[in-house]
This record gives structure tokens, C-alpha cells and sequence, in this order.
């Protein structure tokens, strides 16, 4: 991917150029070697069966892997997972895949391999599947790719100083299996790291009018439709909610950005995805404090994910149409800044009374949703950064998942499950807008206490979504996590890429009718 945009910060011109996936030639070869490989490799991986399954590697067992054993793992005991040693230069780990192993935990397994393998910095890369169990040895097997790819990743820098990068230029995969599907894999890890490099980049350098014209230049790239509703037009069309977060802002860039990826011969309703994109927080009216204001350069994750996933349905060639809407827009404090108790009237005509100006993000989302809900998308998945409350009811290893159709709740589990983007549903009941209502208007934007406010926000928006499309919303308390999460070894975890890919693959190939 080369797109190229200049985009102002202060008072020096910065060239922005978005992320390349690492080049890495990928062979597969069906057929496990006949002699001992680790000549022609810097570093091998050896999947095989866990302490439960060796009985079924005894039958597959080459007759090179016993000196391996003899030579790398005699020291290390049979429990240990991953193991590594050396010999004849390369280094070589040995992953046991257990009975069982789903794609979070065979991911996480991928990051800690290769943690081992990647200090050496190999050029050249084998793996080898020697696991019984053929969907076992393939889900690890794409897990590697993945956890590959996500090592590889080099974030935004700036400076006299760069850091040397890892580099592998080659992934040989061995083993008498069909080969895994490397182009979800691929696809998916493009999407993953665009994701996190866009949310990583400084304030100064991502406004809403910087992300717009990287997005667009993108767009162009891919042969994307788009169209960016400023704020204008906004007014024109009574989005209140939106325009309240942006009143005092010093630079008029806002608005919302429609992508539409259109595959040829699709003629069905696109299915949409939709993002929060603050690409700065400060709180507004009620600010916030230091340690809270560091770190809200990246409230525009959501909106990250959101292209992210577009990107990689996109190289997928996805079958069906997808509209990807971004609210871009920054929350900053000033004379103009909307205040508490002032009332604003939203998209679709409903009043809000404003009870918190930090709880910004519903209030661009709400009429962004309403604005995707008007050409009746057949459904929409949300992405925003997380509530505080959906951070300590589910901690920062999977994220929450509301739905405004109860019968999604065990498929989402399961998408979670096969992405290794976990996925935890969340109640989504009706009495909770009791306390949502207001004596001024038809509804305030959040209650005043903050417990279960990630309940009262999925309520609130789930206001501003017709009735007759089926809605998921995403709170991404998995998306920054100390360490990694899964296989990807840094902070922001561009979670939710892989998710969205499997969740509307699940939704093509499951929903009735189309309109």
C-alpha cells in the first residue's frame, strides 16, 4: 500500500505515508522434508501434537525429528510450551498444540514462539506441521502468519533517530495438510496494522482534516466511493448531536466521511460499518485532568478499526457491498463549547439534553448511525473506544458487544471465538431507558453516575438505529492492553479487524433476504 498525503503540523510540512505490509514471500509445499532442513533456514518452528496426542505424531514422525529432539529438547521437559534450542546455526522452537486449542489461544501461543525466535533476527523462516489433527495444525500454522506480520509491525516515528526494523524475507510452510488460508491471514493483518498506526499517530499529526485526506487518498487507491459530509452540510441536515461536540473547535474539519466499497456484480444493500473518530479529547466543557486528557489522541480507534476492516474485506474481495462511515471530529474546550444541561436536537429529530460534554463520543456516533440507518444498510457494526465501565467489568482481553437482535448474542461469541478477537455480550434491555429520560427533552445524553455506563451508552445509541436493521455495537476495552494481546506484542492492539471480517462474513452468509 503506497498513498502519500502532506498534511500540516504546526508550523513544518510532515509527509504521511501509510503503512506497507512487511513483503514476505510465502512458499507452501504440501510435502514434509526428507532430510533434516535446518541448513536452509535461519530458524524453523516444529508444530506437533500435545502430551495427549503422541500417539497419533508416532505415525507421522520424520525420521530427522528424533535427532532434532535429541540435539534441541532434551533438556527441556515435555510440558514446557514453547521450547528452543539450537543446531547446525538455526534455531528451532517446538510448539505442542493441545486438543482443543481455539484461535485466541493458538494466536497468543504464535507471539510467545516467535518472541523467541525474532531476537536472533532470522531472514529466513520454516514451518513445519507435523500436528495429527488437521484443523489444529492449519489454525496454528495461520496464526504464525498473523503473529508474523504483527511482530513485523513498525508504528509511526518521528526523529533524528530511527529504530533498526525486523525484517524476514522469507515463511517456507512444510506439512502433508492443505495449505491454511494465508490471504485471510494476510488481508486481515493489513487491516490490523493500519488500524493501530493510525491510532498511534500524534494528535498534531491526525486532525480530522489530516485523517480525511489520508483516508480519501486511500479511497482513491482502492477504487472506493466517497463523500465527506463537512459541517455544512451537517447543519443542513440537523445533525445537532454531532455539531455539538465540534462547537468549539479552532479549525473547521469535521464531519463525517462515507466510504463505499461497491465489488462488481453486487446488487444487494450494503452491509455498514461506522467508527468513532475523536481524533483528540480534551472533555470540553467538563475537562479532564492530566493523566486522563494523555493518551486521547487515540479516541479515534474506533473509526481505525472501522477502515481497517474495509481495508482488508477489501483485498478479500468481499462479495457484497460495505459502506465504512467515519465521525471525525475533535472535543475542545473554548467559549463556544457546549455545556451541561443545554439541549440539541439530533439527525432524526430527537432532543438530547447534554449531561456530560466528556461523553462526547455517543453524541457523534448517534447521529453518524442515524445517518448510515437512512439508505437501510441490511446491518451495522459499530466500533468506539472503550467506556471505563466496560473496561472494569471485562478487563482489556476481550471486548463488549451490545446488539439490538437478541438471537446474534451465541454467533457473536462464536465469531469472537473464531477470530481470537474475543467478544463478550452485554445486556441489552429495555428498562434501562427509564433512566435515560429527561424533563427537558426526549432523552439525556448519559446518566450522572457513572456505574454501567457502557449499558446507558449502547441504549442511547441504539435510539438512533431503525428498528428494522439489526445492529451490533463494539466497546473496545480490548483495544490498549499492557503487552499485547493475542498475537500482536504492542500496546494498541488494533483489535477488532479480525472480528468485523468474521462477524460479516458470518452476516453474508446467514442473513435472509436481502433488500
Amino acid at each position: 500500500m503506497i498513498v502519500f498525503c502532506t498534511a500540516k503540523v504546526k508550523d513544518n510540512t510532515m509527509p504521511l505515508k501509510l503503512p506497507d505490509l512487511p513483503k514476505i514471500q510465502i512458499k507452501q509445499d504440501t510435502r514434509l522434508p526428507d532430510e533434516s532442513p535446518e541448513q536452509q533456514f535461519d530458524a524453523m518452528i516444529l508444530i506437533i501434537d500435545g502430551a495427549e496426542e503422541t500417539a497419533g505424531i508416532q505415525t507421522r514422525q520424520p525420521a530427522w525429528l528424533g535427532g532434532i529432539e535429541a540435539d534441541c529438547f532434551q533438556q527441556h521437559p515435555e510440558s514446557s510450551n514453547p521450547a528452543v534450542g539450537s543446531r547446525g546455526g538455526c534455531r528451532i522452537a517446538r510448539l505442542r498444540v493441545d486438543k482443543g486449542l481455539n484461535a485466541f489461544q493458538a494466536l497468543s501461543l504464535a507471539r510467545k514462539t516467535l518472541e523467541l525466535l525474532l531476537s536472533d533476527r532470522p531472514r529466513k523462516l520454516a514451518v513445519i506441521d507435523l500436528a495429527a489433527d488437521i484443523h489444529q495444525g492449519e489454525r496454528m500454522t495461520e496464526a504464525i502468519i498473523a503473529g508474523l506480520y504483527a511482530a513485523l509491525y513498525q508504528p509511526p516515528r518521528s526523529g533524528r533517530t530511527t529504530l533498526e526494523a525486523l525484517s524476514v524475507e522469507s515463511l517456507d510452510l512444510f506439512g502433508p495438510h492443505r495449505a491454511p488460508d494465508i490471504s485471510r491471514a494476510e488481508a486481515t493483518a493489513e487491516g490490523n496494522q493500519l488500524a493501530r498506526w493510525l491510532t498511534q499517530l500524534p494528535g498534531n499529526h491526525l486532525s480530522p482534516g489530516q485523517y480525511r485526506e489520508l483516508a480519501e487518498s486511500l479511497a482513491r487507491q482502492e477504487g472506493w466511493d466517497s463523500h465527506f459530509y463537512d459541517e455544512q452540510e451537517l447543519d443542513r441536515l440537523g445533525a445537532g448531536a454531532f455539531l455539538s461536540v465540534t462547537a468549539a473547535s479552532p479549525n473547521r474539519d469535521a464531519g463525517i466521511l462515507r466510504l463505499s466499497y461497491r465489488p462488481a456484480g453486487g446488487t444487494s444493500a450494503p452491509l455498514a460499518l461506522v467508527g468513532k473518530g475523536i481524533c483528540f479529547d480534551t472533555g470540553g466543557t467538563n475537562l479532564k485532568n492530566a493523566s486522563g486528557m494523555y493518551g486521547m489522541h487515540g479516541d479515534m480507534q474506533g473509526s481505525a478499526v472501522a477502515l481497517g476492516t474495509l481495508l482488508a474485506l477489501s483485498r478479500l474481495k468481499f462479495p457484497h457491498a460495505v459502506d465504512c462511515w467515519l465521525a471525525l471530529a475533535e472535543n475542545h474546550i473554548g467559549s463556544r463549547a457546549t455545556r451541561p444541561n443545554d439541549v440539541v436536537t439530533a439527525l432524526d429529530g430527537t432532543t438530547i439534553e447534554i449531561v456530560n460534554t466528556d461523553a462526547e463520543g455517543r453524541m457523534v456516533l448517534a447521529d453518524t448511525l442515524a445517518l448510515a440507518s437512512r439508505q437501510q444498510p441490511r446491518a451495522i457494526l459499530d466500533y468506539a473506544t472503550p467506556t471505563g465501565s466496560c473496561v472494569a467489568a471485562l478487563g482489556q482481553r476481550m471486548s463488549g458487544a451490545m446488539s439490538n437482535r437478541r438471537d446474534w448474542v451465541e454467533a457473536l461469541i462464536r465469531a469472537g471465538e473464531r477470530s481470537g478477537e474475543r467478544v463478550w455480550p452485554l445486556p441489552w434491555e429495555a428498562d434501562y431507558d427509564e433512566d435515560l429520560e429527561s424533563s427537558v427533552a426526549d432523552v439525556i445524553q448519559c446518566r450522572p453516575p457513572a456505574e454501567a455506563d457502557h449499558l446507558y451508552a449502547a441504549r442511547f445509541l441504539g435510539r438512533f438505529v431503525a428498528e428494522d436493521i439489526g445492529w451490533v455495537h463494539i466497546d473496545l476495552s480490548a483495544g490498549k492492553r499492557e503487552g499485547g494481546l493475542a498475537h500482536v506484542p504492542g500496546d494498541v492492539t488494533g483489535f477488532g479487524v479480525r472480528f468485523g471480517v468474521e462477524w460479516l462474513s458470518f452476516l453474508d452468509n446467514s442473513l435472509i433476504g436481502e433488500k
